[in-house]
């Protein structure tokens, strides 16, 4: 009997392998993700055979969904192909692996270490590639890392014109994100450049210092607040669990997209300007010895982000709330989002905006502000900026967006400078992208796009439309749509079909701004054609 169970254990083995493989030749992606597994040098054999596993599971789902009907490409609960990774990190983890390889083999450490590279190179390579037909999506692996202590971490997005020249007429802003522990300081310094952030996540107190003053102001989710270039600011978050997150739009004043932090206080780290001038002019300056001045500059070494006691804390929280003075006037330091009235609400979704006229600080930057909360299984209705250009952070949530572009249609054929097609006008190519807590994407003016949330939870979009004065939305579907606009004649001459039958398309959606998204609106029609 143990004979006979082993032999059908052998078989069955045989079976599944044999189907596998059949499987794979069947398949060019899951043999091509498998062949890739087995060429990871970096990789134990365990780690190789564990990876073919997750082309296998990868690939049964996704024979599976395509099989039942269900979209792959926007289902933000389907695990992407197992192979596609940060190549950075796949870089890092290949430097790891190289370090357990035994000293004197035939394959030694520093030819590993070779390897890396040139991995990583294909990879950076096969990524360029990719963003060059999609420079407008930024994500985690975009960012650069300015300042960071166990504490925390300040990353910035390079100039946007590093990623493409189609961003010539926002090079001068940058993306920024702080993001503090609970109980923490971020220590006293001054920035080249304007700066607009919003309050993404928890609580905090910031302090402004000018010439002859101080003034502080506590700081929550939703608050939006202007620090102009040249400000002595710190920060702490005043909050016992919850991390402190501002998303920053900053605008350079010296050099377009380049700016710098200048720390007055400090040591070695950060650094102190101070410790940039001779000690002849410190002594003169601050009528102190030199020593003393050495010690006092050379003390602090913990970084930008430092752990700060409970009664620190206290001290530096007890302000008052940030809000808008009595009767309209102007703002005292802040403008909470989440407060205002929202211009735009159905159960699809809620949309809050602030301008110039109600935020002065915004006017000389020329910039306006908007959350837009998408239910979840709810869509934002197509549209686009007239000036606008609009840079969007993902707060919370999970979603895809589409948008319609001219220049990568363009690029893709060699040339990225957005010239006009000769003889049959401009062709567009569909940009698409999932996003994800923490994803930037950039929508230009004249763009038609829609953003649509997951099924699971509602997507939360923090936007900073820049050149904003004068700007319009226009809707491209919906209760309020541009086409239902146009006379009777343009219709039928623009569609070349009777405009009974436009109308009855563009005025068949009753919602306004938000709409059900695609899956609901599958659901509630029976995935019938009607």
């Amino acid at each position: 009997m143990k004979t006979k169970a082993s032999t059908c254990l052998i078989l069955f083995a045989l079976l599944i392998a044999y189907a596998t493989i059949s499987l794979a030749t069947k398949d060019p992606e899951l043999k091509q993700c498998k062949d890739k597994c087995q060429t990871q040098t970096h990789f134990s054999q365990e780690e190789r055979d564990k990876c073919a596993q997750r082309c296998e599971e990868y690939h049964k789902e996704k024979q599976r969904r395509q099989h039942g009907g269900e979209d792959l490409q926007h289902d933000d609960n389907f695990n992407v192909n197992p192979m596609i990774m940060d190549p950075q990190k796949e870089y890092e983890q290949c430097r790891v692996q190289c370090t357990r390889q035994p000293e004197g083999g035939r394959y030694s450490q520093e030819q590993c270490q070779s390897d890396c590279k040139e991995q990583l190179k294909q990879r950076q390579g096969q990524e360029t590639e990719q963003e060059r037909n999609n420079p407008y999506v930024f994500e985690d692996r975009h960012f650069i890392t300015g300042f960071q202590t166990q504490h925390g971490r300040v990353r910035f997005l390079p100039k946007f014109t590093e990623r493409s020249e189609l961003f010539r007429g926002i090079e001068n802003f940058r993306v920024s994100v702080l993001e503090a522990d609970p109980q923490t300081f971020i220590v006293p310094s001054h920035w080249d450049a304007d700066a607009l952030f919003f309050v993404a996540n928890g609580r905090g107190t910031i302090s402004l210092v000018w010439q002859e003053k101080r003034e502080s102001f506590n700081i929550k989710q939703g608050d939006i607040m202007r620090i102009k270039a040249g400000t002595t600011s710190y920060l702490v978050n005043r909050d016992n669990k919850e991390r402190l997150v501002l998303d920053k739009i900053v605008r350079p004043v010296n050099t377009p997209g380049q700016f710098e932090a200048f720390f007055g206080g400090g040591g070695n780290n950060p650094e102190s300007f101070f410790n940039a001038f001779s000690d002849e002019i410190l002594e003169a300056a601050f009528d102190t010895k030199r020593d003393r001045l050495q010690r006092l500059f050379g003390q602090q070494k913990q970084g930008v982000i430092i752990k700060a006691s409970e009664e620190q804390i206290r001290a530096l929280s007890r302000h008052e709330e940030g809000g808008i003075w009595p009767f309209g006037g102007e703002s005292k330091g802040t403008f909470n989002l989440y407060k205002q009235r929202s211009t735009q609400s159905n159960q699809y979704g809620q949309l809050y905006e602030v301008d110039s006229s109600q935020f002065r600080q915004l006017r000389d930057l020329d910039i306006a502000v908007s959350l837009a909360n998408i239910t979840q299984g709810g869509m934002i209705a197509p549209q686009y900026n007239s000036k606008s250009t609009k840079i969007s952070i993902v707060v919370d949530g999970e979603g895809y967006f589409e948008m319609a572009c001219p220049h990568v249609s363009q690029s893709s054929q060699g040339s990225q400078t957005g010239r006009e097609t000769k003889g049959t006008g401009p062709s567009y190519q569909k940009i698409s992208s999932r996003l994800r807590r923490g994803t930037v994407v950039v929508v230009p003016a004249g763009h038609p796009f829609v953003a649509v949330a997951s099924d699971n939870q509602n997507l939360q979009l923090l936007c900073f439309e820049l050149n904003a004065f004068n700007n319009e939305k226009f809707q491209l579907a919906g209760k309020r749509n541009v086409i239902s606009q146009l006379e009777r004649e343009a219709k039928e001459l623009a569609f070349g079909m009777p405009a009974r039958e436009v109308d009855e398309v563009f005025g068949r959606q009753q919602d306004e701004f938000f709409f059900k998204g695609p899956r609901r609106q599958q659901q509630h029609r029976g995935f019938s054609d009607e």
